[in-house]
């Protein structure tokens, strides 16, 4: 997984760096098919915000979060990544539809 954090209007220390891929790091124990993560953090006059996207095997994922705080920010961006993450995962790796378990067998559907 190749991970850039880049910062709009703020300097990216390696202290907020290192928190990223520490929390990045929960989203990848649940789906680890992750190709590359861009992470862009920015400061606009009192919030702050985060966004993400995530590059997986056909589909990119895009979340984005605002708070006060930076670190509030990141926090909640990686819970809604967490969620979207594996509304994906369920999606794509689900289980196959029930009418051809019921064509197999041999009950009707």
């Amino acid at each position: 997984m190749n991970l850039s954090v880049s910062g709009h209007h703020l300097v990216v220390t390696p202290a907020i760096r290192a928190y990223v891929g520490e929390k990045l790091e929960r989203v990848l124990r649940h789906f680890d098919h992750i190709i590359d993560v861009h992470v862009i953090l920015s400061v606009e006059k009192l919030r702050q915000c985060a966004e993400v996207t995530l590059h997986t095997r056909g589909k990119d994922i895009f979340v984005q979060s605002e708070h006060e705080n930076l670190y509030s920010a990141i926090d909640e961006l990686i819970d809604k990544l967490d969620r979207a993450v594996m509304k994906h995962k369920d999606r794509a790796f689900g289980h196959p539809h029930s009418a051809l378990k019921h064509q197999d067998s041999g009950e009707p559907a």
